[in-house]
């Protein structure tokens, strides 16, 4: 909740620094990476004209993505046309990405949309990549409500960022 409602952020308190769009919540995480340009700080891997991709600081499991609208967005049917396109092929891009850098054996890859699906962030919309291998559960979910995420968010960060830019064939969002 403390990345939800912002307060990871100390820098936040000083919006003066944020750009924000038009109609942005600027309590919303999401709005606050579209609006700062701090990206390996906000973990956020590419932005383009109508999406943007970062990493889940609190994932389910190593490599998890949000794919969301620039704009601050609840439904999917307040999208435009060229955001869905964005949106999809971003969701593609981030797969093949992952696959390339991870490796992993699938993906679970969807929207939780409204908070009786269990959105955490209901007011804006966002697409959740899981990158999955085989036995990927441990004994630490079971016993502890714990999850073992073996690599940092900044390494992952700077791994994708730069495969990112070693793939022309991901195309820009």
């Amino acid at each position: 909740m403390a990345y939800i409602l912002g307060e990871d952020f100390e820098e936040d308190k000083d919006q003066t620094r944020l750009e924000f769009l038009p109609g942005a919540d600027p309590q919303c995480f999401l709005c606050r990476s579209v609006a700062d340009h701090r990206d390996r700080e906000r973990h956020v891997v590419r932005r383009g004209q109508h999406c943007v991709a970062l990493l889940n600081r609190y994932s389910h499991n190593n490599g998890h993505l949000l794919i969301a609208p620039r704009r601050h967005e609840a439904r999917l049917d307040g999208l435009t046309a060229e955001e869905h396109l964005a949106l999809s092929q971003e969701i593609a891009g981030m797969v093949q990405l992952l696959e390339r850098v991870l490796e992993p054996e699938g993906f679970n890859v969807g929207l939780n949309l409204g908070r009786a699906a269990g959105a955490g962030l209901p007011g804006h919309l966002h697409w959740h990549i899981v990158p999955r291998w085989m036995g990927d559960t441990n004994f630490m979910p079971t016993l502890a409500a714990i999850k073992i995420i073996p690599q940092s968010l900044e390494t992952l960060w700077d791994a994708l960022t730069a495969a990112l830019k070693k793939s022309p064939d991901i195309p820009p969002n």
